[in-house]
């Protein structure tokens, strides 16, 4: 299982609380992981990352093992302590002013 943590508006639309546990199908890759996230709570289908070019979206980050995977190839894999359970994948808006 793959554990995902939402930033609180993402956790709110999706009605959870607490952390969202998934399990991707095939390769766990940043792709397998949305595409499991939005299948099993379709609301969140476009917040994370736009539905025509499947690029995350301006001000979404994401972040394991306290290393920033957002610039990395969606296609990757993501790292075994993610892919295990012992480390969770984390959503997080990202912030930005002056």
């Amino acid at each position: 299982m793959i554990r995902v943590l939402l930033p609180t508006h993402l956790k709110k639309l999706a009605q959870v609380d607490g952390e969202v546990r998934l399990q991707p199908e095939g390769e766990v890759t940043q792709r397998s992981v949305l595409d499991a996230l939005e299948a099993h709570y379709p609301m969140l289908r476009g917040t994370i990352r736009d539905q025509t070019t499947f690029q995350r979206r301006a001000f979404i980050r994401f972040f394991a093992c306290e290393q920033d995977l957002s610039n990395e190839s969606p296609d990757a894999p993501v790292p075994p302590e993610v892919r295990s359970g012992a480390e969770p994948f984390m959503v997080v808006g990202a912030m930005a002013g002056g």
